[in-house]
């Protein structure tokens, strides 16, 4: 079951040298437009606090809708391989895997991520492949799959299930078609505005110092070859903190650009809400609000998330948010846990 990358690599030579640890392992990926995580947990765990965590390993970005089918899977497979490395198992010690991944956005992702994990694994491993908001609803809830989760991350998509499996989703369909109030979105709509501001077409506004500051640019001008030379959504959202900074120092373009973002990421956990009936037929039934990344984190003076909250709940005030203790990656791995403690009675989203 040796693998090897396009450029010759052998990314599976570790099980060559090393000598493995006893004991049955469960690997949860979180693969998002940013990074991906790979935790590797003991598959005999009791649910404890804290989560028994034997390895974690890092990679870049395993979007495939960013970065190319091979890439993606390529970054995927590697930090597998690390996170075994790093806990002294191989793939034979493996029972489960949930690979939880930004842009599987349909059954066919699914069945085509599930069919390359096959050819990885031995057959004995079970398999799971979700969009990572499943994930992240998890990692809230530990491995619960109730409720809605919002991530505004790089990206951002509101994703959310109900008690009897029904699911749906609201944006993440990507920055072409509208990621708004995502680091990216932010960051993009600031770089805008810098543009209009150069050329007359729209107000004056500290970003444009701001933003070339942080770049080390000269002018507006440069602005044009520095976005167009590297287009990776990572590298656009990173401006996100200066956008912040430049509201919380009163300018008006910035602080109108995170207002409309906190609208737009409301709307996205209300479409989700609304579909799947969370919150009852008199709207005020209680239901879990995950809210996970680095958008929705509070600052000096702007706390996104909190905007958010409060204007989630005053439609639906039986919203109750969480802020996971654990990341992602280990709500992907207990999603996997769960699945496999729970086989016997047949329904692997049933948490044990």
């Amino acid at each position: 079951m040796q693998r090897y990358t396009k450029t010759g690599g052998e990314i599976w030579d570790m099980e060559k040298s090393q000598s493995p640890r006893m004991g049955s392992v469960i690997l949860g990926v979180d693969g998002g437009a940013g990074n991906t995580v790979c935790v590797c947990i003991p598959a005999a765990m009791p649910f404890a606090d804290p989560l028994p965590v034997l390895s974690r390993a890092v990679a870049g970005c395993s979007n495939h809708n960013s970065v190319g089918e091979d890439k993606a899977r390529e970054t995927l497979e590697r930090v597998m391989a690390q996170a075994l490395l790093k806990a002294r198992r191989r793939r034979s010690n493996v029972c489960a895997v949930c690979l939880a991944v930004a842009g599987v956005n349909h059954p066919i992702d699914q069945q085509r991520m599930l069919d390359w994990l096959r050819e990885i694994f031995p057959s004995h491993v079970k398999l799971f492949v979700e969009n990572d908001a499943v994930a992240a609803l998890a990692s809230g809830t530990m491995g619960k799959l109730h409720g809605c989760v919002l991530i505004a991350g790089t990206g951002t998509i509101a994703y959310g299930f109900t008690r009897d499996g029904r699911e749906a989703r609201a944006a993440g369909a990507g920055p072409v078609l509208g990621d708004w109030g995502s680091a990216y979105g932010i960051s993009a709509q600031a770089l805008t505005a810098v543009v209009r501001a150069y050329d007359g077409r729209g107000p004056e506004t500290a970003l444009t110092n701001s933003i070339l500051d942080f770049l080390g640019l000269a002018s507006p001008d440069e602005l044009i070859g520095w976005t167009y030379e590297d287009q990776s959504w990572a590298r656009i959202a990173d401006l996100l903190p200066v956008v912040v900074e430049s509201a919380e120092a009163g300018d008006e373009v910035a602080n109108k650009i995170l207002h409309n973002s906190v609208g737009e990421l409301a709307s996205s956990v209300k479409a989700v809400v609304q579909r799947l009936e969370l919150s009852g037929e008199d709207g005020k039934d209680h239901f879990p609000l995950v809210m996970v990344g680095k958008v929705l984190m509070a600052n000096k003076r702007w706390d996104i998330g909190k905007e958010v909250i409060d204007c989630v709940t005053k439609t639906y005030p039986g919203a109750y948010p969480i802020h996971p203790k654990v990341e992602p990656a280990v709500g992907a791995a207990l999603l996997a846990w769960n699945a496999v403690a729970s086989e016997l009675d047949g329904s692997p989203r049933t948490v044990a």
